[in-house]
């Protein structure tokens, strides 16, 4: 791939797994290993991860943030993974003042640590932790506009070579990773898989019309079985409001049995 990528959301797996031999994220691991190599490498990276909500948008600020193993009843090592890579304060002040610039009230936090949203999916793409991160949290209310606008306001990262990722999840329904795949539960997952690889990929659609469709995505064939609670999607609003395109390439993987998808743009 050598044009300079603008935006990857990831599906990012359950928890600490995908670092512990877990089977059924085999084919994650090796598609998020793939997209790495492919990719030119970041100078830095903003990551959006499902695992943070705030009342406003809320950026890491420090120097060396610590991690938090914000996930419970795992083997011992899930809690001493480490991941030690620098983050970024001039980027993370850079965010805030591009948030701001477009009226959007924002927050830097300088205490905060990387969740597992981030440090997981890092540790299998850029293991050697040596390029700088920044975190930026979802806005609890969810809305699905203001995260496009947050996206849109960011625009300007892709100049700089600074990789944005949406570290979420295409599906995610903590019941149906449990439960033993139907007919009707494979279904409603492949229709809503199809829903979104066709508002993500088909360059046919005009960009109003796909910011309809995302802005309406809870009306779409199986979404809220999908997602009974839409923060492991809403990190996808922010990459498409900072591409606003049909995506470049989409992976197809099958995580935990159920059927998921990445994008980069």
């Amino acid at each position: 791939m050598k044009f300079l990528p603008k935006a990857l959301f990831i599906s990012h797996g359950g928890g600490p797994l995908p670092l512990l031999g877990h089977p059924g994220h085999n084919e994650m691991v090796a598609c998020l290993r793939q997209i790495a190599a492919d990719l030119p490498r970041p100078a830095a990276i903003v990551v959006v991860s499902a695992h943070w909500e705030e009342a406003v948008p809320t950026i890491t600020a420090a120097a060396n943030p610590p991690l938090i193993y914000d996930y419970y009843g795992f083997p011992p090592e899930s809690y001493e993974i480490q991941y030690p890579c620098p983050g970024e304060p001039e980027l993370a002040n850079d965010i805030y003042r591009m948030l701001s610039a477009q009226g959007i009230e924002a927050r830097l936090d300088a205490s905060r640590g990387f969740d597992h949203g981030v440090f997981v999916p890092l540790k299998i793409m850029y293991p050697e932790a040596d390029i700088p991160c920044v975190q930026l949290s979802l806005v609890r209310n969810l809305d699905p506009l203001l995260h496009i606008e947050i996206g849109a306001a960011l625009q300007a990262l892709t100049e700089r070579n600074v990789l944005v990722i949406g570290s979420g999840f295409s599906f995610h329904s903590i019941d149906e990773f449990f439960s033993p795949n139907t007919p009707e539960s494979s279904e409603k997952n492949q229709a809503f898989e199809q829903w979104l690889q066709n508002l993500c990929t088909n360059p046919e659609l005009s960009e109003q019309q796909r910011k309809e469709m995302l802005l309406h995505w809870s009306e779409a064939p199986g979404a809220r079985f999908c997602h009974p609670r839409e923060e492991h999607l809403v990190p996808l609003f922010v990459c498409y409001g900072l591409a606003q395109s049909a995506s470049r390439k989409m992976w197809e993987v099958n995580i935990m049995n159920k059927n998921s998808s990445m994008y980069l743009w």
